[in-house]
């Protein structure tokens, strides 16, 4: 049996312990830029996978020559015995930025390629680092726990199996494997927020707290989604005994319940009528039609809708005033 080195071992360990963690499925879907985290992901699971692994290296076409990019990712990747396509999408410059877009229009893509493969899980290449820095983000934003929890190992379709171990130890397994990863400028760029926190204010809490940080707020993450798992499971047995057949929800119902199941049930009812995209000032806003009742007016939503209280019912409603109302 062919020894191989550490980094090698705990990425195969990670990915193993967290493909035997998933529903069955019949192939795994390996999402991969050609960067060390995912390189060093899809090198593991083409070793340890019992199903069809296949690769997807999305060409963004962001960048001069992404398209060369794009290829030679693919080519390593069927090196590696993985089955593997260039997926070219277009990227919209208009809403939350070139980051945002770009992430909504790969991870279409990615959804896409599950589908036609039996719903197969997406595998993602984010590591405990992209943790930490995901937990910071959510911090200086004031997002609450459900931010703060991070990203979840099994997110379906989404599986990251790599949230335990550290950006280092992927460049490590690359190194130990002969393999040389993209270098993505934009990762170095300091005009993206996440740059910054990466090369700026994690090394500097690193220095003044005396190490261990990143390992710190990934377990703070961990702690968290447990907690935001519970209380979503606390919602959910709530949300059809509160709601009436019509789809109104009854205001008594809620109120005695803690302000934070009372919330996730709103958040949960609000999706269901196909209200999208409301931030935490606007939940709470509805939340005080149900804790702090004064007979205020309707809080406003996106889309042009509110919700309204009348008999001790909330609705939503199109805004009288809102767009196309």
């Amino acid at each position: 049996m062919t020894r191989v080195g550490p980094a090698t071992a705990e990425v195969r360990r990670a990915v193993r312990t967290a493909l035997g963690s998933l529903p069955a499925a019949p192939a795994v879907v390996v999402a991969c830029s050609g960067g060390a985290d995912s390189l060093a992901l899809a090198a593991a699971t083409a070793h340890v996978a019992a199903v069809p692994v296949h690769g997807v290296v999305v060409d963004h076409g962001l960048q001069p020559g992404s398209d060369e990019v794009a290829r030679t990712a693919c080519g390593v990747l069927r090196d590696l015995g993985v089955d593997a396509r260039v997926a070219t999408v277009e990227v919209a410059t208009a809403g939350d930025g070139p980051e945002g877009a770009a992430r909504r229009a790969r991870y279409a893509a990615l959804v896409g390629e599950s589908a036609a493969r039996g719903h197969a899980p997406v595998l993602l290449g984010h590591t405990l680092d992209d943790q930490a820095e995901t937990v910071l983000l959510g911090l200086g934003r004031g997002s609450g726990a459900r931010s703060l929890a991070g990203m979840r190992i099994w997110d379906p379709p989404w599986c990251r199996p790599l949230l335990g171990v550290r950006r280092a130890t992927t460049r490590a397994a690359c190194a130990e494997a002969g393999l040389e990863p993209w270098e993505d400028p934009h990762n170095d760029d300091p005009r993206y927020t996440r740059v910054r926190l990466r090369h700026e204010v994690l090394p500097l809490l690193e220095d003044v707290l005396a190490g261990g940080v990143a390992e710190a707020l990934a377990r703070t993450a961990a702690q968290l989604a447990d907690d935001d798992a519970a209380l979503d499971a606390a919602a959910a047995e709530v949300l059809p005994g509160a709601r009436d057949t019509d789809g109104a929800l009854d205001a008594a119902h809620l109120a005695p319940l803690p302000a934070a199941v009372r919330r996730r049930v709103l958040r949960a009812w609000l999706a269901g009528c196909g209200v999208h995209g409301f931030d935490d000032a606007q939940l709470r806003a509805v939340d005080a039609l149900v804790g702090r009742w004064r007979g205020q007016g309707p809080p406003s939503l996106p889309g042009g809708l509110e919700v309204i209280r009348v008999r001790g019912r909330l609705n939503v409603r199109r805004a009288p005033h809102g767009p196309g109302g």
